[in-house]
């Protein structure tokens, strides 16, 4: 049997909720070159990326077990087909979408370029972990260095696609701890350092797609504290770099993107901002590749949903009639087919708004209003990344158990899926450490601000809302006391950190559940009486209940402390 193809993406959601976005109209105004992107451009780029990825990249990810990237002689080669597709979207000028107009950008708002991410990612994941890296290498160099000699060299090839980047952190014994980082970085005296040391978990740390590759790498050196940020070319002058591929990760899932583990042999280096402040500088492009896993989920989401979908409306099972019925007669395939849905409706209305506050808090000329942006984007970032990463996975793994038998085989795509997805809770910071974030970052240490932001936003909209949906808005509101209680309780406890420690996941799960409860209000108030906006609405209403139940748990497992684990001693 030939493998059933995700379905092609319906782009009439995302049209309305993208039309829908608050914030939206404060970005024309900001961003000349979005201005003129009316709803019908807007339109247009969402059916052109539609149909490249049911084209191109779904016959890509139908090879991505079979035709994975190899290492041979140190150099890792791509399929043909790889190779094509990706000549074709870099072409296309897809990586461009978001970069800025003096760099050879679009200069789009953020949130096209997640929504079409979405679109592409939902039929191939694998091959978007090329660009964003390249995307966020382009905000990286443009922030933090003026040496015309590196821009000039670097920054159009990257906007271009035709050279490749990479972020470089992670070593055997330090991935989410930086501070263990042993590479080192000696200064030549020429305005030049010496990179030496191995680095781990690099995604296309080697490939033939482009000419060139530059590693965005933290190392340490002699005259700092901190680490410092270096770009580290693969090739000088058409002559080897140091750079070496040491070999190729065997995975569970996204065969198509080789992990890399990578040596660094006296390789040259050039020093990115200030000597031992990279972590800091590094962030740039850790928050562009943390928005990039939340739409990456929500794309993987997305297919998962609908391929279930698609497969019980034409699965015939059970009834008491001669004839069977499609098993969506059935009440328990109905719930699973309408939780999958409504989740990535949710999620996608609450990505997208964290793409325009992302976007805001850059270019709001407001200086007050610019703060709100800029507290309100750091708060939501780890419950993007948390809720897209973990959406991806569970949504798989619903859409299996909708499939049943057909589901656990390959010849349908949501096993691969379940495969592809399970890493996303994982890299960019695992969810333990993103709950850390939250309580330790932006709750204790930033005083609760992003919170106070989302909690100001999300109760003036839901009493918008209430006009429309009332017994929607209410149950949001709940959700949203909830945490804001739960958060007081929390903050209480900065001189217990570990009772606190312990309830940090849950905590991010209530404000994943708080944030998504304000986008299904959202949903549920949507006006309008075509097909589409009738769904979202249902949508909405049938996530809120769900969404009460699991905020009520949530909050009492953050703050219940840590004397639940005082018996941890006997398992070790």
């Amino acid at each position: 049997m030939t493998r059933a193809s995700i379905p092609p993406i319906d782009c009439t959601s995302l049209q309305i909720q993208l039309a829908a976005l608050p914030g939206l109209a404060r970005l024309r105004e900001l961003s000349p070159g979005f201005a003129e992107a009316t709803d019908k451009t807007i339109a247009a780029i969402l059916e052109q990326a539609a149909a490249f990825a049911a084209d191109r990249l779904e016959a890509l990810n139908a090879q991505s077990d079979s035709a994975a990237p190899r290492l041979t002689d140190g150099a890792v080669a791509t399929s043909q087909l790889h190779r094509e597709v990706w000549r074709d979207y870099a072409e296309g000028g897809w990586i461009a979408l978001d970069l800025p107009e003096q760099l050879g950008g679009q200069g789009l708002p953020l949130v096209m370029a997640v929504a079409v991410q979405e679109v592409f990612d939902r039929h191939c994941a694998a091959f978007g972990m090329l660009p964003v890296p390249m995307r966020s290498a382009v905000r990286l160099i443009d922030a933090w260095t003026s040496d015309d000699s590196i821009r000039s060299e670097w920054l159009p090839k990257l906007v271009a696609g035709e050279w490749g980047a990479t972020i470089c952190i992670s070593e055997v014994g330090a991935g989410s701890d930086a501070s263990r980082i042993r590479t080192k970085a000696v200064a030549r005296g020429d305005g030049c350092w010496s990179i030496t040391g191995e680095k781990q978990w690099i995604s296309f740390g080697g490939h033939d797609l482009t000419g060139r590759i530059v590693h965005c790498l933290l190392a340490r050196t002699d005259g700092a504290k901190g680490l410092s940020l270096f770009l580290v070319p693969d090739r000088i002058d058409g002559a080897a770099n140091g750079v070496v591929v040491r070999n190729i990760e065997h995975k569970l899932g996204l065969h198509l993107s080789p992990t890399c583990a990578m040596g660094f042999e006296n390789a040259t280096g050039y020093l990115l901002g200030e000597e031992g402040r990279g972590l800091s500088q590094m962030f740039v492009m850790i928050t562009n590749m943390r928005m990039a896993v939340g739409a990456m989920g929500l794309g993987m989401a997305s297919a998962a949903a609908d391929t279930a979908l698609s497969y019980a409306r034409q699965r015939l099972q059970g009834g008491s009639g001669a004839q069977p019925l499609p098993i969506t007669a059935h009440a328990d395939v109905q719930r699973m087919l309408m939780s999958m849905q409504a989740n990535v409706e949710a999620a996608r209305a609450l990505i997208y708004v964290a793409a325009v506050e992302a976007d805001l808090a850059r270019t709001e000329t407001d200086a007050e209003a610019r703060r709100d942006h800029s507290a309100l984007a750091q708060w939501l970032l780890p419950i993007i990344k948390t809720l897209g990463g973990e959406l991806a996975f569970t949504t798989a793994d619903s859409a299996i158990q909708v499939l049943g038998g057909a589901g656990y085989t390959t010849d349908w795509p949501v096993e691969q899926l379940l495969r592809d997805s399970r890493v996303l809770p994982i890299f960019e910071g695992t969810t333990g450490m993103q709950g850390l974030d939250l309580l330790h970052r932006r709750l204790w240490k930033d005083g609760g601000e992003g919170l106070r932001v989302f909690l100001t936003r999300a109760n003036a909209d839901i009493a918008v809302f209430a006009s429309r949906d009332t017994e929607a808005a209410n149950a949001a509101g709940e959700i949203v006391e909830l945490l804001e209680t739960t958060a007081q309780q929390l903050a209480r406890m900065t001189d217990r950190p570990r009772d606190g420690e312990a309830g940090a996941t849950a905590f991010l799960h209530l404000a994943i559940d708080a944030a998504l409860g304000w986008s299904a209000a959202r949903l549920a108030a949507i006006d309008g009486a075509v097909p589409a906006c009738v769904r979202l609405r249902t949508l909405g209403r049938f996530l809120i209940d769900d969404l009460l139940a699991r905020a009520r748990c949530h909050a009492a497992m953050a703050t219940r402390g840590a004397a639940s684990l005082d018996g941890f001693s006997t398992l070790i």
